[in-house]
């Protein structure tokens, strides 16, 4: 791990969270096309990062709290994960702020390219509200 990285395991637990969960909102979004495809896909990419990151997703822990009963429930937890994990990692090494965001997205691309065709309405606003998440200051 980068020693510019100081990480709690709460850090590493949000950071998780946020990546991984954005693919599982990213697939309930999905679920007229391949749900099943797309969390494969996103968490195939999020498992082939790199870096302290790579390494933080790679954790084996388990990811509290995805299991939520709707789609709002879940991105209750993991749109703030995800603008948290960006505000920390900006503060101790912008380069992995733009690794985390930049992997996430990844993740998401693969992931919405599973359906193989267009991202419907309800996949392009997902990922909308995910960028924007990412992108919060």
């Amino acid at each position: 791990m980068s020693s510019t990285l100081t990480l709690t395991d709460q850090d590493k637990h949000t950071l998780r969270a946020g990546a991984y969960g954005a693919v599982s909102l990213l697939a309930a979004a999905g679920a007229a096309g391949s749900p099943h495809r797309i969390a494969t896909d996103g968490s195939i990419a999020l498992a082939s990062a790199t870096g302290p990151i790579g390494h933080v997703l790679a954790g084996r822990s388990k990811i509290k709290d995805l299991n939520r009963k709707s789609v709002a429930e879940l991105a209750d937890l993991v749109l703030p994960a995800l603008t948290a994990s960006v505000r920390l990692l900006k503060k101790q090494d912008p380069a992995e702020a733009d690794n985390y965001r930049d992997t996430v997205l990844v993740a998401l691309e693969a992931a919405a390219r599973a359906d193989r065709g267009e991202p419907g309405p309800a996949l392009a606003e997902m990922l909308r509200k995910i960028t924007e998440a990412l992108d919060a200051r």
